[in-house]
């Protein structure tokens, strides 16, 4: 089994409408990129306002390209990623 990766992203303050423009692009990435192991965003006062998804790949490289092309990132919506290697343990 190939390491999983944790991505976490935060959204920029007053940024839906970027997330909601974008969304249809980046669901179609999430389902055509063949790595994502789960994937939904994140909720605050109701409101989406980052993502965290899960990949299964071969090493923090693939997983820093595969942030790098999320077309959320391309359209300016984030103003943070980190990307950390992670142990699933349960579920």
């Amino acid at each position: 089994m190939m390491p999983l990766f944790a991505v976490t992203c935060r959204d920029k303050p007053g940024a839906l409408q970027i997330r909601l423009d974008t969304r249809a692009d980046h669901l179609a990435y999430l389902k055509d990129s063949g790595i994502v192991a789960m994937a939904g965003p994140l909720i605050e006062n109701g409101e989406m306002c980052g993502s965290l998804v899960v990949l299964d790949t071969d090493g923090l490289a693939s997983a820093q390209s595969w942030a790098d092309n999320d077309p959320y990132r391309h359209a300016g919506l984030f103003e943070s990623v980190d990307i950390r290697e992670w142990n699933k343990v349960i579920g």
